[in-house]
């Protein structure tokens, strides 16, 4: 399955970054977006000189300016030097409605996730949520926006991962490889949340497999923006729904729905303690489940675009 476009056919201008250099170049727009965002925010001193982001409005802040920045590096490589449309990373049609479905399904593997690991004891009720406090309009604030927030972050990954160096690899290798680099990427990429552990070991698996499991969804829609939807979903509501770790990271924020605490009498397999739902056995096996029914049901279309023939060896 090789010289295969996800997203929209490749046009004879069109020119494709090496897969080598767009490896490197993933990481040096991941590392420019959070320098170009958090310069501004470390000389003013609304971050501190160790970028810790312990208040909600701090995260905000870092949610949208570091990877909006990251976002716009990769749009100007792609319009400037590709000399393509962003459709060819997957802001293609019906943008709205296919965010909005993932949006939807990102929500329904999270309730999955939270209620699986509540039934079989993972945690217990630390306080309520936002609509049990006093001032509801101000504990509503910090949710709205990081909901917001969640959305450039989520779907700035997205742009990085699947949109960007997926197609990239796959237009030149295939799928399948492209789909384990950027996943192997992409678990890498959250190496540091905590410190090392057997449940980071286990949670950076679960990304990484959280990456075969979007592509192929990617994939098999021909879109980014469902991919999007879900990715920013999942993390809001994880964080923001019921305020556990999101990858290891805790969001200073009183919760929308309940305040979970994570039971540590549980084995740490089953919640994922320090790392948060992601390093629960139980997300993997609804990753694994997801998977294998994008591949079952993908086995219906080839990957490409569809009603265009196979040119991506045509141009360089």
């Amino acid at each position: 399955m090789k010289g295969i476009e996800l997203y929209a056919p490749r046009e004879p201008h069109h020119r494709r970054t090496w897969t080598w250099a767009a490896i490197v170049l993933a990481l040096v727009f991941i590392v420019g977006g959070q320098l170009l965002g958090i310069i501004p925010a470390l000389m003013t001193g609304f971050i501190g000189p160790d970028g810790a982001t312990d208040r909600w409005d701090q995260l905000a802040y870092v949610l949208f300016a570091t990877f909006g920045c990251g976002a716009v590096l990769v749009f100007l490589w792609v319009r400037f030097f590709e000399r393509r449309s962003l459709a060819t990373i997957g802001f293609n049609a019906d943008g709205l409605k296919r965010f909005a479905r993932g949006y939807a399904i990102g929500l329904g593997f999270l309730l999955a996730a939270v209620g699986i690991i509540w039934a079989l004891g993972g945690y217990s009720v630390e306080a309520g949520g936002a609509f049990q406090s006093a001032a509801v309009g101000a504990a509503l604030v910090p949710i709205v926006v990081l909901l917001l927030g969640f959305i450039v972050q989520g779907s700035t990954e997205e742009i990085f991962f699947r949109g960007w160096l997926m197609q990239l690899i796959a237009s030149r290798h295939g799928l399948w490889l492209a789909i384990a680099i950027n996943s192997v990427l992409f678990g890498l990429m959250h190496g540091a949340n905590i410190p090392p552990s057997r449940e980071l070991f286990m949670g950076l698996l679960n990304i990484a497999l959280f990456g075969v499991f979007i592509s192929l969804y990617a994939a098999r829609e021909g879109s980014l923006w469902g991919v999007c939807g879900w990715h920013a979903a999942w993390n809001w509501l994880l964080g923001l729904g019921f305020g556990l770790e999101v990858s290891g990271q805790v969001v200073d924020a009183k919760p929308l729905i309940v305040d979970l605490t994570t039971r540590t009498e549980v084995p740490w397999w089953i919640t994922g303690a320090a790392f948060g739902p992601e390093g629960s056995v139980v997300v993997t096996a609804l990753l694994l489940v997801g998977s294998v029914v994008l591949i079952v049901r993908g086995k219906t279309r080839d990957y490409g675009v569809p009603g265009q023939p196979d040119t991506a060896e045509t141009f360089d």
